[in-house]
């Protein structure tokens, strides 16, 4: 597989069949820059501008923005969940969905805009997964702090932060991913990559932590 971060929440995942998945699309909205993007299927976690705007989008035949299990392609299983978008129970910014894809013998999980400490039964169905993208900017998503203890419980063995600070959104009231990452290993952070591939087969060779070139 391999996995693009477009920007913010975004990520384009292509399977070794061509197969291709977009999670939390942003609009102009956003601060990034759009791309219209050709892909089959896309997993929107709620409905905010900057996690939703599929009309940015090409060639799209599967919607995925209701809790559930679903099949968009044969091999292909996404597992949908709903969780907070806040520590309130979504009193102050509503829901979100956790997704879990399954595929060519990978777990990876996309946790949206998650707000809140997952509950046990989300955290015994997302545990273990083989990519773990996770917001970790603060004030409207978990912060660094708790996404780590949100990645502790989960036990990830490549983690893409998310929805952090960037040049592209530098007025948002958000950090960046430093407050995560504090403490970390050099040598477990990969930094400025453009593309990550991974398989079942080379997960040893993976690091632990990878941020894209913004």
């Amino acid at each position: 597989m391999i996995i693009r971060h477009i920007g913010h929440a975004e990520f384009l995942m292509e399977t070794e069949k061509g197969m291709r998945i977009v999670t939390d699309p942003y609009d102009e909205g956003c601060g990034y820059p759009v791309q219209r993007i050709k892909t089959d299927a896309v997993l929107v976690s709620h409905g905010h501008h900057d996690h939703n705007a599929v009309d940015t989008l090409e060639g799209v035949t599967t919607v995925i923005d209701k809790a559930g299990e679903y099949t968009p392609a044969p091999g292909v299983r996404v597992t949908a969940v709903t969780s907070f978008h806040d520590d309130e129970k979504g009193s102050k910014r509503g829901e979100t969905l956790l997704f879990l894809v399954e595929t060519e013998g990978l777990r990876i999980v996309h946790l949206g805009d998650l707000g809140c400490m997952p509950e046990e039964e989300q955290i015994r169905l997302l545990a273990k997964p083989d990519v773990l993208m996770i917001p970790v900017g603060g004030f409207y998503t978990i912060n660094g702090k708790m996404a780590r203890k949100v990645a502790e419980k989960l036990q990830p063995r490549v983690t893409l932060p998310m929805h952090y600070k960037t040049k592209y959104n530098a007025e948002w009231p958000i950090s960046g991913p430093e407050e995560f990452l504090e403490g970390e290993p050099e040598d477990d952070i990969r930094r400025e990559i453009e593309i990550l591939r991974i398989t079942d087969r080379d997960l040893s060779c993976q690091p632990r932590f990878a941020l894209f070139k913004a």
